[in-house]
């Protein structure tokens, strides 16, 4: 998707709080796989923890840190994982159910159409 409307679209990642730290709720295919953070308690730490599962996960999109006060999250109702698209005027165009089972890629997609399709009429 990024690389089909990378060029009309920008595209971040938002990266919220642990969703399943080791010191508190932790899963087992977390262990399994070795993603293994505790909850970040400082913005440095968050940003470790955010750069480390991106490089992991091999995402070039840009990657934004939400604040310690969790404010995106918050906002967004973003935890554990969620998709938005947010228009040229800044009001939401597309929100996807919670994730991980909201996380439908084909309909942020079929969204990020209808929204260039709308913007290229007269």
């Amino acid at each position: 998707m990024h690389r089909r409307f990378g060029d009309r679209i920008a595209f971040f990642v938002v990266y919220i709080r642990e969703a399943h730290p080791t010191n508190e709720w932790q899963v087992e295919s977390n262990e399994q796989e070795h993603v293994l953070f505790e909850q970040p308690t400082t913005l440095d730490q968050r940003t470790d923890v955010a750069q480390a599962c991106a490089l992991r996960l091999d995402i070039s999109i840009p990657t934004l840190i939400d604040d310690m006060e969790n404010s995106t999250d918050l906002k967004y109702y973003a935890l554990p994982d969620r998709l938005y698209l947010i228009d040229r005027d800044g009001r939401v165009a597309y929100r996807g159910a919670p994730g991980p089972f909201g996380f439908i890629a084909a309909e942020l997609e079929k969204a990020i159409e209808e929204l260039l399709s709308a913007s290229s009429r007269p």
